[in-house]
């Protein structure tokens, strides 16, 4: 069951700025949409290389974030093997243990799995995220007065679990889809790296 992957994370929600399911409250308007895209820049899962492919979850949190039952829409980048998307999915679902696991196990119910064109586009902490034509987000970190990105550490929540996440806000979040109408500016956004590993 050995992996290890690593690579940059984008993240945009309907909760305004800064979101408390970090901080394990409840959100802002008594659920959470959000678009959460990994980008493995380098990674191997069981034996198979899984380098460049990217993997989207469209989320509803219907309340707080550790309470689970998060219903999700999962997307793969098109280029994404069959051989690939049985290791993702089996890494971010949780069944390959690690530092995953307890995020993984918040999502009980899982609408469809769907491989498409994803754009994941950074620079530095900021970015663009694009899953297919209805779904998308571009985000900007926060900075402090010296200059640097302001950082969220040591959370009881995260999707980078074991490092920092950069904090910002996102121009805009839209998403159509089966369940979600989304089509927001300014409000929360997230970035930063990870590496899961076995």
């Amino acid at each position: 069951m050995a992996y290890s992957v690593e690579g940059q994370l984008l993240e945009v929600c309907t909760c305004n700025i800064l979101c408390p399911c970090w901080v394990g409250e409840d959100p802002d308007e008594g659920y959470c949409e959000a678009i959460v895209g990994w980008h493995i820049n380098s990674g191997n899962i069981e034996g198979v290389d899984v380098s460049g492919r990217t993997f989207a979850m469209l989320v509803h949190i219907p309340g707080n974030v550790l309470a689970g039952n998060w219903q999700a829409r999962l997307y793969l980048d098109q280029d994404t093997t069959d051989e690939q998307q049985e290791g993702i999915l089996n890494l971010w679902g949780g069944k390959l243990g690690g530092p995953i696991t307890d995020l993984a196990s918040l999502v009980t119910d899982i609408k469809s799995v769907e491989k498409t064109n994803i754009v994941f586009d950074v620079e530095g902490v900021n970015g663009t995220i694009q899953v297919g034509d209805s779904i998308g987000a571009t985000l900007e970190a926060y900075k402090g007065a010296t200059g640097t990105e302001t950082t969220l550490h040591d959370t009881v929540f995260s999707t980078v679990p074991g490092k920092p996440a950069y904090v910002g806000k996102a121009s805009s979040f839209k998403a159509n889809a089966p369940g979600f109408d989304i089509n927001l500016q300014g409000h929360n956004a997230t970035c930063g790296y990870f590496k899961f590993e076995t």
